[in-house]
């Protein structure tokens, strides 16, 4: 019964903040400042910071990543593992050094992945798609073919 009390006061308390607007660390959709992706990522999607710094030495990290249909993100890996879930539309992601379509898997809004270092793996958008993408900074891409890279055209 204790713990049912904690959480009830807890969600209250959250409730209540987010009401009074008097908090930094809830977001209602309308309050997400999107923004260019870093140039690293290819131009055409939208980036939101929800949370910590990716590009700090230490510490965690949220944000989200607006694409258009058709979005795509070439074979990279990470250094630190990535964690991603879908907010809406679908994404499709693939495992592997080269772009294929045919072996891409798809998952619609509420899917969970996380992908461990040096995964390597690909991405693009089916419709409009939002991803989370949560971990410990710093975020970092490796690109498989340093070609791919959008910071160095």
């Amino acid at each position: 019964m204790k713990k049912v009390l904690v959480a009830a006061f807890l969600m209250s308390t959250i409730v209540l903040l987010a009401q009074s607007g008097k908090t930094q660390n809830t977001f209602t959709p309308n309050q997400i400042k999107w923004g260019p992706p870093p140039p690293f990522v290819a131009a055409g999607a939208q980036l939101a910071v929800l949370d910590g710094d990716p590009t700090a030495g230490t510490g965690d990290y949220t944000i989200w990543l607006k694409m258009p249909d058709g979005y795509k993100i070439a074979p990279h890996w990470h250094p630190k593992r990535e964690n991603v879930t879908v907010i809406s539309g679908s994404f499709k992601v693939g495992m592997g050094d080269k772009f294929d379509v045919a072996k891409m898997g798809t998952f619609p809004a509420g899917s969970f992945a996380y992908l461990d270092p040096e995964m390597h793996h690909y991405g693009m958008a089916s419709g409009p798609t939002v991803v989370q993408v949560h971990g410990m900074s710093p975020l970092q891409f490796n690109y498989v073919n340093p070609a791919d890279d959008p910071s160095k055209k």
